[in-house]
């Protein structure tokens, strides 16, 4: 079956140029002799619109040009379309692309839609809420809400708003319910991950993996400021997933599940996907295996 592909571009995304990134796309779509079509995101993340064009068209291949947000919404609506997903990453952290292999490069992002392969990839749910990637609560998901306030969004505002936060952190208290063992904490932040990293190559969750039906549960928990700094670097670094019962005197708790409830009460800040989100006092987060086709490079 010959592929045919829509490309869709976040119009606010990142800083890359949009006109430029058309213009290869267009040049390298017709050098393949593949259709198709560019079109723009959505604010609303409705995309009925593209479903119709999928079934009318036969649509093989959607192709993402934006960060994990859009990612996100893209996905949500068209996975069950049965599409192929390409990224081409232009967001500040693009976590997803990454774990997948996918280079920042918009010319070799795609050289991956043509010669990549189309993996059966996990997503979860966060209540009624879709991620294909990671889910944050507390001083990451800060960090995420006033990024998103920003007139500027880039890696330079992230890293300043990253520091910023760092020296006015507090831990917040999170009840955990997984696998019939249920435990209290306070951590000054808890992420779920289904790719081994924030963005930008930081490895919080580094022996994740995107298609392995489980999530990447890590909890940062309560500790004196400088020990906080050498805890992550440790995890990102040399991270090893251990039983919860033998990490409950370790600074980091890192472990696996298919699913878990977070009772929060304090209400620390959430992010999905590194956008923010309402504070809820109790989450149940659930694996969906094998959820939607995401094209990796060939070596991953």
């Amino acid at each position: 079956m010959q592929r045919k592909i829509i490309y869709l571009i976040n119009p606010i995304s990142g800083t890359k140029g949009k006109s430029s990134l058309k213009e290869l796309i267009a040049r390298e779509t017709q050098k393949r002799q593949i259709p198709f079509e560019i079109l723009p995101t959505t604010a609303d993340a409705n995309y009925d619109f593209v479903q119709q064009k999928i079934e009318k068209e036969q649509v093989t291949d959607v192709v993402i040009c934006g960060g994990d947000g859009t990612v996100n919404q893209v996905v949500k609506a068209l996975a069950h379309t049965n599409v192929q997903f390409g990224i081409i990453p232009m967001g500040s952290g693009n976590g997803l692309a990454l774990a997948a292999g996918i280079p920042k490069a918009s010319a070799k992002a795609l050289e991956i839609v043509f010669t990549g392969k189309a993996i059966l990839t996990d997503g979860f749910m966060v209540n009624e809420h879709f991620a294909c990637m990671l889910c944050g609560l507390g001083f990451d998901a800060q960090v995420a809400h006033e990024f998103a306030d920003q007139p500027k969004r880039g890696l330079g505002t992230y890293v300043l708003l990253t520091t910023r936060h760092f020296f006015s952190a507090k831990p917040y208290p999170f009840r955990i319910n997984v696998n019939k063992l249920e435990f209290s904490t306070e951590a000054f932040f808890l992420s779920i991950a289904n790719s081994n990293q924030f963005g930008n190559n930081f490895t919080i969750a580094p022996q994740a993996v995107l298609s392995d039906g489980l999530l990447d549960v890590v909890i940062v928990k309560k500790i004196a400021k400088p020990f906080l700094l050498l805890a992550v670097m440790r995890q990102v670094l040399t991270g090893r997933i251990r039983r919860i019962e033998n990490s409950m005197n370790s600074p980091v708790i890192y472990f696996q599940t298919d699913e878990l409830v977070i009772s929060n009460p304090a209400e620390a800040p959430i992010h999905i996907d590194g956008e923010p989100w309402e504070c809820q006092r109790h989450l149940h987060i659930k694996v969906l295996p094998r959820f939607f086709k995401l094209i990796h490079a060939a070596t991953v």
